[in-house]
């Protein structure tokens, strides 16, 4: 017995080494030195991977990507170049409100935690594992290091270099510059980067300017910019908003009264994310091509700014003239139908879905607006725009388009439910039917002095054609062309006071040695002989032709190059007297301010400097100015004589229209070429000239009864109005070597009863000048 009793203790200390109490100590134990390895090899591994990490330079030289930016010359932004949308602020200029708001949804312990924000992670690790909103705990410091170093992948390694890099960036910068760097890097949306970029796009103002619940907007951005733009998802970027407007007022960023007034603010949403102040689209892509000749790719990256000739004041008022001058043209001719036509389903949203479809495949053309009609009748039209407004127009709004809402109209072309319609605002805010014009118009104005363009309009609508009609369209200048002929023929012994004879005049196949040419004045009217001024006033073709045969096409054809003009896009026949060259609006221009000037030859030029990022001018504008002898081109004498007949053709000629401006310095000519295809004015006062012109782009007739005068001069009419409103009249100084005679005036070595006293009036030439002629004619035809 006593010996089983003393084997039965011997078995007991055996077993109670191995207690349950015991084995979870030991587990206890292991586990602890196996966390206690691991945290050792993790130092270890961020130990030996911390040396590694890359260097800094990126965020301690910060130099982001800055977009190309086009400016007028008064600092408006007309254009922005470049994938990404940045505007650089400093710390000290963002204010407090948006910093607050970016604090509250992103990181409301930033200025606590050392770059990881462990109270943040535990926080959010409990809110994920209890089913709450899934949450995430980066800082804005790890967002900065992923930004800048890393990519989005959701992977240990990532998360641990992003904490690593996030310690290095927070041990290297101050909070401020963090913070700083932040609001300038984040992606916001519609290419914006950084906040001062945002604010402009989607509210169209500088972020100092913003308000509590703007700034809020914005704050929502960084997480999802696609999810709560509030141009695409405005519904859910206002709950959003809403969200961070608790959170400031929570964190005691904003008070009660803030809070309750942000909550109800309402907010205006700039939808179109690319428009700008200024409507000077043709001008912007101009001086892009421009900058992009000298800095090639740079161009678009290292934030160059450029800043142009125009201002703001001349663009609009040249931009609304070429409009309006357009759509006048148009309501003069008949309507051309709707655009397009839908069925429209009944029920409402699928209705909705496909006028939304629809309507996006016709944008907008600033104020005439694409419609789709709901109902029709004689009397009454109502219509859906993309804004999700139903209009009504009834009386003087269907005028344009009566005769298609006549049950006689051919149902294929009837104005009914479903047809894609262009409707405008009158001066009375009254919707009417209108349409997008087919011709194209355009507009330049430039200092005389020394070529510095005000305005530039390129065409009717960029968006829809990007051709730049100022410089691009080659188009016959018509009668515009006729001063460079007269002012030619001042070298020759000709005068204002020249008798010509305005009759007809043909010449036969064997005058021009090819066909019979029998031109016409325009209005088919003939007034026998008159004056050279009175001629040009008037536009009379047949004083013009028999002034060019006068002097010889070559030497009208080598004179009109002093004014800019290409020698071979104006040939040397008689046809030249009628403008049956080319120009572009642009060369018109130069070639005018010679006349307004004195006699100077400037070239119009778009571009005054180009700045960095920084300011530094890395180049600027040296244009050739009036007054400087070396760019005089022609007398001064004969800019005076050509320009005091150019202000006849305003005051008793074809553009009598601008004595409505009510001023005596102004001066221009009208053009309408052969079969009214292209209709200009060209005219200036002695500071600012101007030209406008109107066509299609595949010439054809504008209309039997369409002019110069009547299409053009309107335009020219609108911005002169604007532009020279509180100018003071200029008086044209009478340059010394004239002599003034019964109220004209004279070349002093061409006295009145010298020189060229008539041409084709009276007794018919000697023969010897009619040999002379035929040989001229033989050699231009």
């Amino acid at each position: 017995m006593k010996e089983k009793q003393a084997s039965g203790r011997d078995a007991s200390p055996s077993s109670s080494r191995y207690s349950p109490k015991r084995l979870v100590l030991i587990a206890l134990a292991a586990l602890s030195g196996l966390a206690a390895i691991g945290v050792l090899v993790i130092v270890f591994a961020l130990a030996m991977a911390y040396p590694n990490l890359p260097a800094l330079d990126t965020i301690t030289d910060y130099r982001p990507k800055m977009p190309l930016r086009i400016f007028t010359a008064d600092n408006v932004l007309i254009g922005e170049f470049g994938e990404e949308r940045r505007t650089l602020v400093h710390f000290k200029d963002i204010p407090d409100v948006m910093k607050k708001a970016v604090l509250s949804i992103e990181d409301d312990r930033f200025y606590e935690h050392s770059g990881v924000d462990y109270l943040g992670i535990m926080r959010a690790a409990f809110k994920n594992a209890t089913g709450g909103a899934r949450q995430g705990a980066s800082t804005i410091t790890q967002q900065v290091a992923r930004n800048f170093f890393l990519s989005s992948e959701q992977t240990f390694k990532r998360k641990a270099y992003e904490a690593l890099l996030a310690w290095k960036i927070e041990k290297n910068l101050s909070k401020d510059q963090i913070l700083e760097l932040y609001m300038n890097q984040i992606y916001l949306g519609q290419r914006a980067y950084g906040f001062q970029s945002a604010a402009q796009i989607y509210f169209g103002k500088d972020l100092r300017d913003i308000s509590v619940a703007e700034a809020a907007m914005l704050a929502g951005l960084p997480k999802a910019p696609s999810a709560y733009n509030p141009v695409v998802n405005p519904t859910r970027a206002k709950t959003r908003q809403q969200y961070i407007l608790q959170r400031m007022h929570a964190l005691g960023y904003i008070s009660d009264a803030q809070f309750n007034l942000a909550k109800v603010e309402p907010l205006k949403i700039k939808t179109d994310s690319t428009a700008f102040g200024v409507h000077a689209e043709y001008v912007a892509e101009m001086a892009r091509l421009l900058v992009y000749e000298q800095f090639k790719e740079d161009t678009y990256t290292r934030g160059l700014n450029v800043f142009t000739t125009i201002t703001k004041a001349d663009q609009d008022a040249a931009y609304l003239a070429v409009r309006r001058g357009v759509m006048e043209y148009e309501r003069r001719h008949p309507y051309r139908g709707p655009e397009s036509y839908i069925e429209i389903p009944r029920a409402k949203p699928e209705a909705d879905e496909a006028i939304e479809a629809e309507l996006a495949e016709h944008p907008d053309s600033d104020n005439i607006v694409a419609a789709i009609v709901l109902a029709a009748s004689p009397t009454q039209v109502s219509a859906t725009i993309a804004s999700g407004e139903t209009i009504t127009m009834s009386g003087s709004g269907l005028s344009f388009a009566k005769s298609w809402l006549s049950e006689k109209a051919a149902p294929n072309r009837r104005l009914r439910r479903g047809a894609v319609i262009r409707v405008m605002q009158d001066d009375e805010s009254k919707w009417i039917i209108t349409q997008m014009p087919e011709v194209e118009s355009a507009f330049v104005a430039a200092s005389t002095d020394d070529g510095a363009i005000r305005a530039l309009v390129g065409g009717f609508d960029f968006n829809r054609n990007k051709f730049n009609h100022v410089t691009q369209a080659w188009r016959q200048p018509g009668s515009s062309f006729k001063p460079f002929i007269y002012s030619a023929s001042l070298e020759r012994g000709l005068s204002p006071a020249t008798v010509i004879n305005d009759a007809p005049i043909s010449f036969d196949a064997g005058q021009t040695g090819g066909q019979a040419w029998e031109p016409k004045n325009y209005d088919n009217k003939y007034e026998g002989p008159m004056t050279m001024r009175r001629g040009l006033a008037q536009s009379k073709n047949m004083v013009s032709i028999r002034i060019l045969n006068k002097i010889g096409a070559r030497y009208g054809q080598e004179f009109a190059t002093r004014f800019g003009f290409d020698p071979d896009r104006n040939p040397a026949y008689l046809t030249l007297a009628l403008g049956a060259g080319s120009t572009t609006p642009l060369q018109l221009a130069g070639a005018y301010a010679v006349f307004a000037n004195g006699g100077y030859r400037i070239s119009p030029y778009i571009i005054s400097k180009v700045t960095d990022s920084a300011g530094k001018v890395l180049s600027e504008a040296r244009p050739d100015r009036a007054g400087v002898e070396a760019n005089r081109v022609i007398d001064g004498r004969n800019a005076f004589l050509v320009d005091s007949m150019l202000r006849d053709v305003v005051r008793q000629g074809t553009a009598t229209k601008a004595l409505s401006l009510k001023r005596t310095d102004l001066a221009g000519k009208t053009g309408t070429t052969n079969d009214s295809i292209d209709a200009w004015f060209a005219g200036y006062n002695p500071k600012l000239v101007g030209i406008a012109w109107i066509g299609y782009d595949q010439p054809k007739n504008l209309g039997n009864r369409e002019t110069g005068g009547g299409l053009a001069l309107p335009i020219w009419i609108g911005y002169m109005g604007k532009a020279l409103k509180g100018e003071e009249i200029v008086e044209r100084e009478v340059p010394p070597g004239l002599t003034l005679y019964n109220g004209e005036y004279y070349y002093a070595e061409n006295p009145p009863g010298t020189g060229v006293q008539s041409l084709d009036v009276g007794a018919p030439p000697a023969p010897a000048e009619q040999k002379a002629r035929d040989a001229v004619r033989n050699e231009l035809f």
